[in-house]
């Protein structure tokens, strides 16, 4: 299985535009497969741990809980 990730460069260039599009789609969740999907969540849990201030209308896509990620 391959591991999705995200660049940090990738991560800075997102817009809040681009963020409030990526939300509507997981949102909707109307993917094609499955994949889709999940990258669109891995890419918005990146922003959340890279640019956490961005994410905070859609916290509850992500459903975190409290733990200690390194």
């Amino acid at each position: 299985m391959k591991a999705i990730h995200f660049s940090r460069q990738e991560i800075e260039k997102i817009t809040d535009t681009e963020l409030a599009a990526l939300a509507t789609r997981l949102e909707q969740d109307e993917y094609t497969s499955p994949f889709e999907g999940l990258q669109d969540w891995h890419l918005l849990r990146a922003v959340a741990f890279q640019r956490p201030e961005m994410i905070e209308p859609y916290v509850y896509l992500l459903d975190l809980e409290a733990y200690d990620e390194a």
